[in-house]
């Protein structure tokens, strides 16, 4: 078997708390996160793949479901992907984050962020494959988008450094 299939040149996209990226083409698509989550949904017969990055399970009454909180990102992550013409049927999910350090807060707010990413998944019959979830660690995450492969980095604090757009020591 050669690997000229995997060597395809791929754009960069760093993904920011509170927003959604379906890749048009082969796409490295990194994020950070902490107590977020993030939902990678991969079509394996298109070859195709997106991320969500939220910050929170769901909006408290009366306010607007924006993509920061996780049933509104991953309900819109497969809307999206349906949008582009995939179907669920061929998609599958892994979710990321959802880390707990009761040193910064002492809400678990990841735990209820997986909780919210899993319900909705399963709601829409979509297959959770992989999941890297809770712990204390920060999670420097990387989705190659038209391969499904992603490398997780654990740090035990995550720096300003780790943030889009880069600077010093990563």
């Amino acid at each position: 078997m050669t690997h000229e299939s995997r060597e395809v040149s791929a754009s960069n996209y760093f993904l920011e708390p509170g927003y959604i990226f379906i890749a048009s083409e082969p796409t490295v698509i990194s994020t950070v996160l902490g107590s977020c989550v993030a939902v990678c949904i991969y079509d394996r017969k298109r070859k195709i793949g997106g991320m969500n990055h939220f910050l929170f399970p769901e909006p408290e009454k009366g306010m607007d479901p924006t993509a920061q909180y996780g049933n509104a990102a991953t309900l819109e992550l497969i809307r999206m992907m349906t949008a582009d013409g995939s179907k669920t049927k061929h998609m599958e999910a892994q979710i990321l984050g959802g880390g707990f350090n009761p040193d910064i807060s002492p809400l678990d707010i990841g735990r209820k962020n997986i909780m919210a990413a899993r319900k909705i998944l399963t709601s829409r019959g979509i297959k959770i494959v992989s999941e890297d979830v809770g712990g204390t660690k920060g999670r420097k995450i990387v989705f190659h988008s038209n391969i499904n492969e992603i490398a997780i980095l654990k740090v035990d604090r995550l720096r300003r450094s780790d943030w889009y757009p880069y600077e010093g020591h990563r």
